[in-house]
């Protein structure tokens, strides 16, 4: 190639370093925060910034975040205008990681006790889940699960720097 070799460094096991850009992973490599509440962001519509509520979610890799509201909400409505939401976790012990996502609705679903049953169960105790059920039926009233892609995704482990 004609350049001249100045010298190597040896293989060093100790001193190696992931492949990582101002410290991004994956949403997979930040454990601590399946069952985080996150901060949803959507449109706030015309004249107005972005509305920011803080909400319970349900996501699997591979498959469709969602969240369960009330369907005349100001959230819901403004997902539903805006056709695509953003969410925020994070966690600050013991170092700070968060993950956003963003992406479309994919669709919008009546509620169901055995969704609820199911969001409920990421965030209380066994014993409190039915009564949370019922207390959402009974006093809080119809609900939706709105469906999102994700599409993009930001995350960091601030600790890793």
């Amino acid at each position: 190639t004609g350049l001249p070799v100045l010298g190597y460094l040896p293989h060093m096991p100790e001193a190696v370093f992931g492949s990582r850009h101002l410290g991004l992973y994956t949403a997979a490599e930040i454990d601590g925060l399946a069952a985080r509440i996150g901060a949803l962001a959507v449109d706030g519509g015309s004249g107005r910034g972005p509305l920011m509520v803080p909400i319970w979610y349900h996501y699997q890799p591979g498959a469709e975040l969602w969240i369960h509201t009330g369907p005349r909400s100001r959230k819901a409505e403004a997902i539903r205008a805006a056709g695509r939401f953003s969410l925020l976790v994070e966690r600050t012990e013991p170092t700070i990681r968060y993950v956003s996502v963003e992406g479309p609705v994919t669709r919008i679903e009546q509620g169901t006790d055995e969704r609820s049953r199911e969001m409920a169960a990421r965030y209380l105790p066994p014993e409190k889940v039915d009564g949370f059920v019922e207390y959402e039926r009974t006093q809080l009233g119809e609900h939706v699960s709105i469906f999102m892609r994700p599409e993009r995704w930001l995350s960091a482990d601030l600790g890793a720097l």
